[in-house]
């Protein structure tokens, strides 16, 4: 009897010292240094990278909306203003194709979606107006593939989720639609690894009291979508970023606080991993590779309307 107990002991001891339970790896997986701050604090900013330089996009200020478009240089480690968007916008969405930035969709005042594109041409230091997305939508998410923006998810004009994905052809300046996302969602977070899109986490109706923890990936070739490993912690107002063919999953809120979550997602494995936690828990921030670094930006370090400048990045081990 005293055996099987102490065998029963040893069991358990090694089975919750695995590193693996629950579908999640615990591990450090890396370690998070500061740059230079962003001149205004800020949340629900998007961000692009373009010739080794972060757009930092739109958002709220402690004024309210904003156009303002603040870039930092990463050799210079320095932050500079350059023209602002034609128009306030936060919770909006922000890619690079060809040279230019494009600025997707968002909330105007009073929280009305818009169907604006705006493109950034960096010689000319000038926005000008493209062909409209065909689904008004803020809190969506887009991201590039094969040189075309797709923008997936957001919340309509009722103020319900829309399931749209749409993709934008910078070179046509037309929009075309593709095969819905199964799960209607907003505040996700969306990555590309090999040609495929996953879309990551989320909320239902804007509401963070109805986070999601769903993993959806489409796959443009086939026009189709299916569902892979759950995100380990039902997080949105998140940000995703992609190095060495994994997806990193930044921050969020909920009803309780903020998030400094840190997971990774690997796709060979359909597996997510634990890494070191933000050092600021934020919301509504921005996350964008750079070579062998990961830089995140700006977000509310409460929940709801807050605002911060921090500009830490994580380098993974």
């Amino acid at each position: 009897m005293h055996k099987m107990i102490i065998y029963s002991f040893l069991f358990l001891l090694l089975f919750f010292q695995s590193p693996l339970v629950c579908g999640i790896e615990k591990q450090g997986c890396g370690s998070w240094t500061s740059k230079s701050p962003m001149p205004t604090p800020r949340t629900e900013v998007a961000a692009a990278l373009l010739d080794g330089k972060i757009y930092v996009v739109g958002g709220f200020d402690s004024q309210g909306e904003t156009n303002l478009v603040e870039v930092y240089d990463i050799t210079k480690g320095s932050w500079t203003e350059i023209a602002p968007l034609p128009t306030p916008l936060h919770h909006t969405g922000a890619s690079s194709v060809g040279g230019k930035v494009y600025v997707i969709g968002g909330y105007t005042k009073k929280w009305k979606p818009v169907d604006t594109v705006f493109e950034y041409d960096p010689k000319q230091n000038k926005w000008t107006n493209k062909s409209p997305i065909p689904t008004k939508r803020g809190a969506l998410a887009v991201v590039v593939v094969d040189g075309k923006i797709y923008a997936i998810g957001g919340v309509g004009d009722n103020r319900k989720n829309v399931s749209a994905n749409e993709v934008y052809d910078p070179k046509a300046d037309k929009w075309e639609k593709r095969a819905s996302i199964p799960t209607a969602r907003d505040h996700l977070a969306i990555g590309v690894v090999n040609g495929k899109i996953y879309a990551i986490g989320g909320r239902i109706h804007g509401n963070y009291g109805k986070n999601l923890n769903v993993n959806e990936v489409y796959n443009p070739a086939s026009d189709k979508w299916e569902n892979n490993s759950p995100l380990p912690t039902k997080r949105s107002g998140i940000a995703a970023a992609i190095l060495d063919n994994k997806i990193y999953v930044f921050g969020g809120e909920q009803r309780a606080g903020t998030f400094n979550t840190n997971e990774k997602y690997d796709p060979v494995t359909d597996s997510w991993h634990e890494c070191a936690p933000m050092p600021t828990s934020r919301h509504g921030l921005s996350a964008v590779t750079v070579k062998e670094n990961i830089y995140v930006i700006g977000g509310g370090p409460k929940p709801g309307l807050s605002f911060s400048n921090v500009n830490e990045v994580f380098t993974p081990q």
